[in-house]
């Protein structure tokens, strides 16, 4: 049931009433209803995967009360073990089963021996890759007894399947989501509020940006070899933007749906084309992921705490992996071992951890070294996007070669391009209020604290008015359901 829906527009509603005016007075009742709405939400799509979400929930519930028992730590890691394999099993077979098949067959291929293969018609359960890094989180955290596995099947069953959260993220730590289940939740008016406006801004970035970018960055990549280097340029930033706005937009209209439901979520985005260098970048994209890496990868490999030869080892794992975890392509292996290899000389020159501050904290601008920054930064972003978009990798180095040719010295082309020029100038605009919106948790949410209610209000309903003006009429599924 995507959050862009009719469907999810009925569904809200009638959760939140049941939510807080039926089943508030009772915390096991209310943790129910969590559970139920969860599994209708995601059995909308398929409902034979709900099987899946159980077996998870059970697997790592059983699995953490037997670490609770254990005290022998052989027995202990047989346990955790149990875990990860059962979850990364079943993402491996649905997730990456024909895409090691057909690499094994080209292989033998190479050496000229031929190997009969059939492919599986196998269909990826929407956001498998995100709640079994949810419950694995769970599992491993209990091991390392930094958390008390809990005896309240109700309440983990919630924590895995959390409908606002389920599909894409943000990933949440068993530590920060599970303990919300246990206590009480009380209305709050303010929370309530905040929760709209950061829904309102996640569809505006959906629905108006992410959508109407998509439109013309399939038309430009679907037909690259018929455009020169500066269409596919301007393809790659409408893709940009889109990705961005698509993945950012969910995270906004997640975190800002749990507000509504008295739940606080882990912030996933925070302003990542303001970044200065590709180290700030990863520490504010898709900040759910990048930290789950590295508390759970990274640093058990042994972080930036060794030698070079270990730190290049450790970054290019973190990086590789992280673009596996999006999806069986090459693309995204290429994807991530180039963000690995603009990352390695600011952690060699230990130059990584410079910019943890806002970009331009209660200045209206930029220095210019900032601003300088900030441009190299997105550059080379946009650069390794295309990697992330193209069909495969001779597609991408095709478009990269036609950017960097003396065709970019020209004006950009395509079919529609006039109208495309009102998605540049909403582009602009939304540019704009995340830039003043920059020091808060996202754009809108201190915008207009201070106007008098009725021009603040005016304000949101200009919001609303765009939404309803440049949305598509058909509905668009988000980007990151596919991974």
């Amino acid at each position: 049931m995507p959050f862009n829906s009719i469907d999810f527009a009925i569904f809200l509603p009638i959760v939140f009433i049941l939510y807080w005016f039926i089943t508030t007075k009772n915390l096991k009742i209310q943790n129910l209803l969590i559970v139920a709405a969860s599994y209708v939400f995601y059995g909308w799509w398929d409902w034979r995967f709900l099987s899946l979400i159980l077996f998870s929930t059970i697997v790592d519930y059983t699995v953490g009360l037997e670490l609770l028992k254990k005290r022998d730590q052989a027995k202990r890691r047989i346990l955790l073990c149990t875990s990860i394999l059962v979850n990364l099993g079943l993402l491996g077979f649905f997730k990456y089963y024909n895409f090691f098949l057909d690499n094994f067959v080209t292989a033998f291929s190479f050496w000229g021996t031929e190997i009969r293969a059939n492919s599986l018609n196998i269909i990826l359960p929407v956001g498998i890759s995100f709640y079994t890094f949810q419950t694995l989180s769970y599992t491993i955290d209990v091991y390392k007894r930094k958390l008390d596995p809990t005896k309240n099947f109700i309440a983990f069953s919630a924590f895995v399947s959390f409908f606002p959260q389920l599909v894409a993220g943000p990933i949440e730590r068993a530590t920060n989501l599970l303990p919300q289940f246990y206590a009480k939740r009380i209305f709050d008016y303010n929370k309530v509020i905040d929760g709209l406006k950061q829904i309102l801004w996640g569809l505006f970035k959906k629905l108006v940006i992410a959508d109407n970018c998509a439109e013309y960055a399939n038309l430009i990549f679907n037909n690259s070899t018929d455009y020169p280097g500066s269409t596919l340029l301007l393809g790659a930033l409408f893709f940009s933007f889109q990705i961005y706005c698509d993945f950012s937009g969910y995270s906004d209209i997640a975190i800002g749906t749990s507000r509504l439901f008295g739940f606080d979520l882990m912030r996933n985005f925070s302003f990542p084309y303001f970044s200065r260098d590709i180290a700030e970048f990863w520490r504010r994209w898709h900040i759910s992921l990048s930290t789950w890496f590295r508390d759970y990868l990274y640093i058990p490999l042994g972080g930036s705490r060794g030698g070079i030869g270990m730190k290049i080892r450790n970054t290019f794992i973190i990086f590789i992996v992280s673009g596996f975890w999006h999806g069986a392509n090459w693309t995204f292996i290429i994807w991530g071992a180039l963000n690995a290899l603009y990352f390695l000389p600011l952690l060699l020159l230990k130059k990584n951890r410079e910019n943890f501050d806002i970009v331009a904290k209660g200045k209206y601008l930029p220095t210019i070294k900032e601003f300088f920054g900030i441009g190299i930064t997105f550059s080379l972003t946009v650069m390794a996007w295309i990697f992330f978009r193209a069909e495969n990798i001779t597609h991408a180095i095709y478009i990269l070669s036609k950017i960097f040719s003396k065709s970019l010295i020209t004006i950009p082309y395509f079919s529609g391009w006039e109208i495309a020029l009102t998605t540049i100038l909403l582009v602009i605009f939304f540019t704009a209020v995340e830039w003043i919106g920059r020091e808060g948790q996202y754009a809108i949410s201190n915008i207009g604290l201070n106007w008098p209610r009725p021009i603040r209000w005016m304000y949101y309903s200009f919001i609303i008015f765009l939404i309803g003006l440049f949305m598509q009429t058909k509905e668009t599924p988000f980007i990151y359901f596919q991974f």
